[in-house]
């Protein structure tokens, strides 16, 4: 059973910088999708930022500009920069991967979670 394990989270304040990680147990194969999705409290999991096998990457509004994602494939893994925190980023982050498709959607493979925290 694929897993995937997050880490990098914590508590910041607002305009800091934060790196998260994380990495897959396995290898995938074209096609797949790799994403954040971050839950706020009393709310849905959205997605914040994914990357594909064909290259292509997508931010939410709300996140554009200040983070970026990146994947390192020879390393299975998948990072999010966000930089010029807000309080309204705290949220559980989540890793996603989907196999066999372009788009991270929610029946994918998911990690446990990361909590990050921002302060003013």
């Amino acid at each position: 059973q694929l897993q995937l394990l997050e880490s990098g989270g914590g508590s910041a304040q607002a305009g800091d910088s934060m790196r998260l990680s994380c990495v897959a147990s396995e290898s995938s194969v074209h096609p797949y999708c790799m994403g954040w999705f971050r839950r706020r409290p009393g709310q849905e999991r959205k997605m914040v930022a994914t990357f594909n096998s064909f290259n292509a990457i997508s931010y939410a509004a709300s996140v554009e500009g200040r983070f970026t994602i990146s994947h390192d494939s020879a390393k299975n893994a998948l990072y999010l920069d966000m930089d010029n925190l807000k309080p309204e980023d705290t949220a559980m982050y989540y890793c996603v991967l989907k196999r066999g498709g372009s788009i991270c959607s929610y029946d994918g493979y998911w990690g446990q979670g990361t909590q990050v925290t921002v302060s003013t």
